[in-house]
């Protein structure tokens, strides 16, 4: 195989097995690029090169997607196949059979790869609304989202606001290292989450101590934190009033002291949500309102979501 072609089928198999660990939607998935490599009679190796890719990779065994969602994707990938008129693969076949037998369960895992090698996995539910809150769910725009608060520089204290699965948190532990990070949500069912960091992540001893706490709102002055963050969450006009009050509160408790760096990273739903957001910033308690400017993007794509979505992230000064 000519390097450029090896370079594309590499490119496939990244895009397959990115999309798949993240339980990612199956439109999302390149199944055009797929049917034009399995007409090439030189990539007969291709679709076993997927599952191991998929269903057979290491992080998929241990902390597998939901059983419908492993179901549909194999039923997917059978029907690309069966659509070039190639000779059955019996190991599409007999995957496929084992997620008919399996149990369905309520709970499903989406991992993410890291650029460093390792992965960030979270255990959700399989329902949209679970325990009364969207918390224990991650959004196909919330990694997109997520990107643009990752480039923090270590020995920080993170305050992250509206954690919800905890993506954001475990992403930056794992790649920025922090000193230590401090999870918050007004919903006290995203302790479902059983949020915890692995033992790997603190086993180097040449990077600092990540120290983890899950806090609530009401909880917030015992904080000092040096950077605070929030991902997504400027979705409805009831979380945004509840978002700005804690950023006021936030301010009040820096009264005299160094104030924090705030980033506000979010997926833009609707343009006047966010006007809404950046409305409320400029009203009392203090006259001069939060002031805030918007952050230039980072080029580097490093988790999978919907590359249509718009993003953005602001630049707050309490």
């Amino acid at each position: 195989m000519a390097p450029e072609e090896n370079a594309g089928t590499e490119l496939l198999l990244q895009g397959f097995d990115r999309r798949f660990l993240a339980a990612r939607t199956l439109r999302s998935f390149p199944w055009q690029s797929l049917e034009a490599k399995l007409r090439d009679p030189s990539d007969s190796e291709l679709l076993r090169d997927i599952l191991q890719k998929t269903v057979k990779h290491p992080v998929c065994v241990k902390h597998p997607p939901s059983v419908k969602y492993a179901r549909c994707f194999l039923s997917e990938l059978i029907k690309n196949h069966e659509a070039v008129h190639t000779e059955p693969l019996d190991e599409l076949y007999k995957a496929l059979a084992e997620t008919l037998m399996a149990k369905e369960s309520t709970q499903g895992h989406r991992s993410y790869l890291l650029p460093s090698g390792g992965s960030v996995t979270l255990s959700e539910s399989t329902a949209i609304i679970s325990h009364g809150t969207t918390g224990l769910v991650t959004w196909d725009a919330y990694p997109g989202a997520v990107e643009d608060t990752v480039p923090f520089p270590p020995a920080r204290t993170v305050l992250e606001l509206g954690s919800g699965a905890g993506l954001t948190g475990l992403a930056i532990c794992k790649m920025c290292h922090p000193w230590a990070y401090i999870f918050s949500d007004p919903h006290r069912n995203v302790l479902l989450n059983g949020l915890s960091l692995e033992a790997d992540i603190t086993a180097n001893l040449d990077s600092p101590r990540v120290t983890v706490d899950v806090a609530m709102v009401h909880q917030l002055s015992a904080f000092q934190p040096d950077i605070v963050i929030a991902a997504d969450m400027l979705y409805c006009p009831e979380a945004i009033v509840s978002l700005v009050g804690v950023l006021w509160r936030l301010a009040a408790c820096q009264e005299h002291k160094r104030t924090p760096e705030v980033y506000m990273a979010f997926t833009v739903h609707n343009p006047e949500t966010c006007q809404l957001f950046t409305t409320k910033l400029a009203e009392p308690p203090r006259r001069a309102g939060i002031r805030w400017e918007a952050e230039a993007h980072h080029d580097q794509k490093l988790l999978p979501y919907g590359e249509h979505l718009e993003t953005a992230m602001l630049n707050l000064t309490l």
